[in-house]
This record gives C-alpha cells, structure tokens and sequence, in this order.
C-alpha cells in the first residue's frame, strides 16, 4: 500500500482547543486573531488530482438497511452539478463545487457499480491491507473505490484516531488508483465519529444536533464520506493539496474540522438550517427531498474554509 490519509477524529481536536481555551467567547476570538495572522494555506506539491468524470464505486461491507444505503447513495448521486437546479440553494452540488477552484478544474461525480459483502468475507475486523483487498474489486480508470463498513465492523485504528481514511495503492493489471473507507460509528464511536450528532466523549458538552436523515451512524459517515472524498480528488497520489506532513496532512476539508456553519468555534458547529418538520439540522438540500449537514471545505480562491450557510 503506498498510502492512506486518516480523518483524525473530531474529538481529539476538540479536546485540544478546550484545553487550551476552556471559556469559548476566548476561543472563538483567540483562533480568529490566529487566522489573521496565519492565513491557512494548503499548498500544491504538483501531483496529479482527480479530474474530469470521476465514478464512486461503493462496497458495503457487513449489513445495511435499504434506507441507509438510499441516503448514502442520494448524497453521492446529489454531488452531480445537475442537482445545482435544487429550487433552495446552496445544494450538495455547490458545496462540491468548491473543489472546481483546486488546479485542473472539476471533478464530475457519477455512481458506479455497487458490491454487497454482507457475509463479512474478511471476517469482522479489517486493517488496512484488507481495506485495499476489498478496494481492488470495484477500482476502475479514474473512479474512487469506497468501502463503507457497518455498524458491527471493527477497524484498525477506528475510533481511535480515525473515523475513515482514503490512499492509493497500485494493481499490476489496473495500475495506480485511489480508495476510501469510512466507517459506521453508531455502536462503536458516535462521540468521536459522529459529532455533532452526539455529544463528544470529551470537550464542551452543547446539546447536540438532531441528525437530519434520523440516523445518527450513516448521517456521521456522510460528514466523514464527504471529508475523504474532498480529499481524494484534491490530494489523491501524495502529490496534491495539503499543509504538513505526507502521513497525516491536513486536505480540503480535514483542514476544516468542526466547521459547518458561520461563527463556528470549538464545541460548536456553527449556524446551520433547521428542518421544521423533522428537527434535524442540515446545511445542504439534496436529491429527492434528502437533507444533509456538510463540513467546511478549504476555498483555494480566498484561502479560508467555506461553509454554505
């Protein structure tokens, strides 16, 4: 495996600024005079980035429910600019526009095909050579192979310090290709992993969001889908944007973390959209009637992270 970007969980970080900043009028106005002085900046190494028609191949590893995986798949289906004509913009599709300002124009994302390995095949813990094992089945010219796995999967280093990751990896006859994994944390790790969901395990304790598909796990891996797959095409071979070291860099959106709406600071996620019929908090509508709460994501063009709300 050549190799693989974790999304350090939320928690951590959170952990650290409260420590730092336990009053969070403080924080907020601390990171602020920061950000003044250090414009956050991710710098391109010249590699390639993912462009173009981009197809997403899922695995659903371990067993999913049929409207688990309908919100997975409409949140995939909804980063096509055709859903950019939603009638209550910013969509899902202008969130993932952001990433048209990264060098070499857009990435088009379309569905591909679909594998289900609800027997566990690989039993119900996986490292990361089992990950790339699974990736090698669905990887195509310039497609992203996506393994999600549920709820009851165990993962080398999840919840630990990661909630998913994505890397590249090389196959003698398909050559160089890129792969992600994020994982369902709703039994495992939904302080860590599902924020702001669910209160974190350490950290200020606000009250949390109601999660706008009513499903905790998979509402938190479209936060961690949508991280890794920023990160994939803007960051896919080791080459792309990135700020500090190869191993665990800080990408399009991770450079982001714990931003979803305006006025964002520690602990809080910022001003987002509520959902009058259902209570759940959202930032971006998508393709049939779904709501979804999308991180920030690193604009190249002003150098700050950008929310939709």
């Amino acid at each position: 495996m050549e190799s693989s970007k974790p999304i350090v969980t939320i928690f951590i970080l959170l952990f650290s600024l409260f420590v730092l900043f336990p009053n969070p009028s403080l924080a907020n106005s601390r990171i602020l005079a920061l950000v003044k002085e250090k414009p956050l900046v991710l710098k391109y190494h010249k590699g390639a980035l993912l462009k173009g028609n981009v197809t997403i191949n899922l695995i659903w590893y371990g067993k999913f429910t049929s409207v688990q995986r309908s919100i997975i798949v409409d949140f995939i289906q909804s980063l096509s600019p055709k859903t950019k004509k939603i009638k209550s913009p910013p969509s899902v599709a202008s969130w993932w526009s952001t990433t048209e300002a990264y060098k070499g124009g857009a990435s088009v994302i379309s569905l591909g095909k679909q594998i289900f390995d609800e027997k566990y095949s690989l039993g119900k813990y996986l490292k990361d050579p089992q990950l790339e094992s699974l990736a090698s089945k669905a990887t195509r010219v310039n497609s992203i192979a996506v393994i999600l796995t549920a709820t009851d999967v165990g993962v080398d280093d999840f919840c630990m310090n990661r909630c998913g990751m994505h890397g590249s990896t090389r196959l003698k006859k398909a050559g160089k290709f890129a792969y992600a994994w994020v994982g369902n944390s709703a039994s495992q790790c939904p302080g860590q992993c599902a924020w702001p969901f669910q209160k974190p395990i350490v950290g200020p304790q606000i009250t949390p969001l109601v999660a706008p598909n009513g499903d905790v796990g998979v509402d938190g891996m479209i936060i961690n889908l949508a991280t890794v797959l920023a990160g994939t095409v803007t960051n896919p071979f080791d080459g792309g944007y990135f700020q500090g070291p190869g191993n665990a860099p800080l990408e399009a959106v991770s450079a982001c973390t714990g931003i979803f709406g305006s006025g964002a600071f520690p602990g809080y996620p910022g001003m987002v959209l509520l959902d009058k019929k259902t209570g759940g908090s959202y930032n971006a509508p998508g393709m049939n009637g779904r709501k979804y709460l999308l991180p920030a994501m690193w604009d190249p063009k002003t150098s700050k992270c950008k929310t939709l709300v």
